[in-house]
């Protein structure tokens, strides 16, 4: 198989971060990557909310943002963010949008590590396999994005941009732009193809 070209292999890397920083804090070495990152300021939104992402990470530690992670992110009942599809569609936790996103995993292939203890529509889990239908170059990609994380994703993310902490706020408005921007793409992609994604 060929390898990936530069964009995609690009577009797999942006969401396997966004899954790793959705799911757990950010150790030492992965920040000191962050706020190593030259980012090529080419005047577009994603280039400006990189360069604020890569400047948070410089002036942050791990420990405090393994605490703003818990606050931010998980909580002791939930909490400032409740990253899964089914809160932000239907309201309610472990609701009709989980139980699509089953429905259409177990016909792409894709099991519940059996270490995970997140519903698979954490955004992080949806993110993972965004990541990995990319680098298999499924024709699914499009229908899965359009289906899963087009409806809320952005919008999870946009509330992630308002939160008091720097780095978590500069990914929250990081992550918002590019899954626009995914959108965008994605969504004429969607429509050339028979739709097969079964919509919650």
């Amino acid at each position: 198989m060929n390898e990936l070209n530069e964009r995609d292999a690009l577009r797999a890397d942006v969401y396997r971060l966004l899954a790793r920083l959705l799911r757990e804090a950010p150790d030492a070495s992965l920040l000191d990557w962050l706020a190593g990152l030259e980012v090529d300021q080419d005047g577009t939104l994603l280039a400006e909310r990189w360069a604020s992402l890569v400047a948070a990470a410089g002036a942050t530690t791990a420990a405090a943002l393994e605490r703003a992670h818990f606050r931010h992110l998980v909580g002791v009942v939930q909490g400032d963010i409740t990253p899964y599809a089914s809160w932000y569609r239907n309201g309610e936790l472990m609701d009709a949008a989980l139980v699509a996103l089953r429905r259409d995993l177990k016909a792409l292939g894709f099991q519940r590590a059996e270490h995970s203890r997140d519903p698979e529509d954490h955004l992080a889990a949806l993110c993972e396999v965004m990541a990995m239908l990319i680098e298999a170059r499924s024709a699914d990609e499009a229908r899965f994005f359009m289906a899963h994380l087009a409806p809320w994703a952005s919008i999870c993310l946009a509330d992630l941009g308002a939160v008091e902490t720097a780095f978590y706020a500069h990914l929250g408005r990081l992550g918002e732009a590019f899954i626009e921007e995914e959108s965008r793409r994605l969504e004429a992609e969607s429509r050339e193809d028979p739709v097969r994604i079964v919509e919650p």
